[in-house]
C-alpha cells in the first residue's frame, strides 16, 4: 500500500480507501461483510470510509463491529452527515447545528470509537447559514470528537468559501468526496482548482463508475443478474453509463490494460490515483477477493502515452460539465 497526504494537512491516508456505501447492511450478509474488512485490513488499507445514512446508520454499525480491536492509531475512520437518517424529523436532516452535533454522538457510538478522523458534510446545505455549519464542525474539532473536516460533492464556489470560513475558525478543512473516474470527470475544470488554491485534495468514489469500467456489462445485453444495475438503491447512479456508445468505448479499454499488466478495474482505479490532487480512491467490495484486486492498482504509474490513448477511446462520452456537481435535491 501507498500512502499520501490529505490536502495541505498532517493527516497520510492510504492510496486506496475502503468503503461500505451499498454493500453493509444492504447488499451482503454481516460475515461477508466482516471478511471484506478483515481482506481490506490484511491488504494494508488504513482508510474506511462510511457514512450515517448507508443503509440507514447500519453500515456505520458493521464498520465499527469490524474494526473493533484494531489499534485505532493505525486507522482513519472517515463518515459523514447530512442525509436524514431514522424517522427524518423536521432538524433530522441537513447541516444545522443540532443535526451535525447529535449525528457526530451517534456515529460515535455505531463506530465504537471516542473520535472521527474525518467527518464530512455529505452535500452543500443552502438553506443553513455556512457560518452555522462551519462553527459546529469546529467546535466538535475543539472538543476532539473530529480531528479534520471534509466535505463531499462540494462545488468549487463553496468549498472556497467553506475554506475562508476554516481559516478564521482555525480548523483543518482538508478534502472533498467527490466521484471521479475516467467517464465522470466533472471537477477537472473547477473544484480541483479551487481545491488546491484551498489546500484541499480528493478522496474520489466511484472510481470504477460503478463497476462499468470493470467491463462486465455488455452492449446489447442485458445486465449481470445481482450488479449494481440490477440493486434498487445503486442503479440510479450507474444508468448513465450503460448506454451502448459509452459500454462499447470501454471495451476498447480491456487490451490497453493488458499491455499495461493490469485487470480492468485495476487500470480504472489506477487511472483516477494519476491526478495529483486525489489522495485517495474509495473502492467497495463484495467478495474479499475484490479488495485484493483492487489494491494492486496502488502505487501504479500509467504513462503519458497510455493515458492520451485513454482519453482517445473515451473522446465523446466523457461528462465534464463541472455543472452536473451533485446536488442535495
Amino acid at each position: 500500500m501507498e500512502f499520501r497526504r490529505l490536502g495541505r494537512s498532517g493527516l497520510s491516508v492510504s492510496e486506496i480507501a475502503y468503503g461500505n456505501w451499498l454493500t453493509h447492511g444492504s447488499q451482503i450478509e454481516e460475515e461477508q461483510a466482516q471478511a471484506c474488512i478483515k481482506a481490506a485490513l490484511d491488504a494494508g488499507i488504513t482508510t474506511f470510509d462510511t457514512a450515517d445514512v448507508y443503509a440507514n446508520t447500519v453500515a456505520e454499525s458493521v464498520l465499527g463491529r469490524g474494526l473493533a480491536g484494531q489499534r485505532r492509531e493505525s486507522l482513519e475512520i472517515c463518515t459523514k452527515v447530512f442525509w436524514p437518517t431514522g424517522p427524518g424529523g423536521p432538524n433530522d436532516r441537513g447541516l444545522g447545528r443540532k443535526h451535525i452535533i447529535e449525528s457526530c454522538h451517534a456515529s460515535l457510538k455505531r463506530l465504537q470509537t471516542d473520535h472521527i478522523d474525518l467527518y464530512q458534510a455529505h452535500r452543500f446545505d443552502a438553506t443553513v447559514p455556512l457560518e452555522e455549519t462551519m462553527s459546529a464542525f469546529a467546535d466538535l474539532v475543539r472538543q476532539g470528537k473530529v480531528l479534520y473536516v471534509g466535505v463531499s460533492e462540494w462545488n468549487a464556489e463553496e468549498i472556497t468559501r467553506g475554506a475562508a470560513l476554516a481559516r478564521e475558525l482555525r480548523i483543518p478543512f482538508v478534502s472533498n468526496q467527490p466521484q471521479y473516474n475516467m467517464l465522470w470527470r466533472v471537477i477537472e475544470a473547477q473544484v480541483v482548482p479551487a481545491s488546491e488554491r484551498e489546500g484541499l485534495s480528493q478522496i474520489v468514489w466511484s472510481p470504477i463508475a460503478q463497476g462499468v469500467l470493470t467491463g462486465k456489462y455488455k452492449p446489447g445485453q442485458p445486465p449481470p443478474a445481482g450488479s449494481r444495475a440490477t440493486d434498487e438503491n445503486g442503479s440510479r447512479f450507474v444508468q448513465r453509463f450503460l448506454r451502448d456508445e459509452v459500454l462499447e468505448r470501454v471495451a476498447r479499454l480491456e487490451p490497453l490494460a493488458a499491455q499495461a499488466g493490469l485487470t480492468p478495474a485495476q487500470l480504472a482505479v489506477a487511472w483516477v490515483l494519476q491526478n495529483p490532487n486525489v489522495s485517495s480512491a474509495i473502492v467497495g467490495a463484495s467478495r474479499p477477493e475484490q479488495v485484493h484486486e483492487n489494491v494492486k492498482a496502488a502505487g501504479v504509474k500509467l504513462d503519458a502515452d497510455l493515458l492520451t490513448e485513454i482519453d482517445s477511446v473515451l473522446l465523446g462520452v466523457v461528462e465534464d460539465d463541472p455543472r452536473l456537481t451533485a446536488r442535495a435535491g
